[in-house]
């Protein structure tokens, strides 16, 4: 179905929109995809934050001129499906994903931060741990140290805790001679005072 000069605007629009808030672009022909397959697809896309649409590769070229995805332009070539995220891992790990379920969908390349990748480039972004993943990775790393140290402090603690009752038991069998000898040298309280010499 051809679309007249306005439709084509405002899918150049829609999509020019998309880019400005994109990290990336991954490309995937889907020749032989059902409809069914395609709308599980786009359903994997939405859950993840992706935008994915099935787009005229003039109109994708357009919306993409001046752009940091220009660079996949060369790539842009038979029935294809856009795959534009945010997040710089989602659109890659769609795509790569459902494309190791369907083989059908064969990944044909798309851009990463000014620079266009081909097919692998794709599978190796779609590698990467999410966001998501990496903070808690990240988090699990550095309450790592924090739980040792609190191990170790509760250890200390519990050792000390053993030993008061035995440093307290020490001290007071010493203390009993100690007093004994300060009762020796001490005068006796009723002993007469000496007597002062005469004058």
């Amino acid at each position: 179905m051809s679309l007249n000069k306005s439709e084509k605007q405002t899918v150049v629009a829609d999509v020019s929109a998309q880019v400005a808030r994109s990290q990336t672009l991954a490309l995937a022909e889907y020749r032989g995809l059902t409809v069914e397959h395609l709308n599980v697809l786009r359903k994997q896309a939405r859950d993840k934050g992706v935008y994915l649409h099935v787009l005229k590769n003039t109109l994708a070229r357009r919306a993409v001129a001046g752009t940091p995805f220009e660079v996949a332009s060369e790539s842009m070539v038979g029935p294809l499906i856009y795959g534009f995220s945010e997040d710089a891992v989602a659109a890659a790990k769609v795509i790569a994903d459902f494309a190791k379920g369907n083989d059908k969908l064969v990944i044909k390349g798309g851009a990463y931060a000014g620079k266009a990748l081909n097919a692998d480039g794709v599978k190796s972004l779609a590698s990467i741990p999410s966001k998501e993943v990496l903070l808690a990775q990240l988090l699990g790393l550095m309450q790592s140290p924090i739980s040792r140290i609190a191990r170790v402090l509760a250890a200390i603690a519990e050792k000390r805790a053993e030993a008061a009752p035995a440093a307290e038991a020490a001290p007071a069998v010493e203390a009993a001679p100690a007093a004994e000898a300060v009762v020796a040298e001490a005068p006796a309280a009723d002993a007469p005072a000496a007597e002062a010499p005469a004058a």
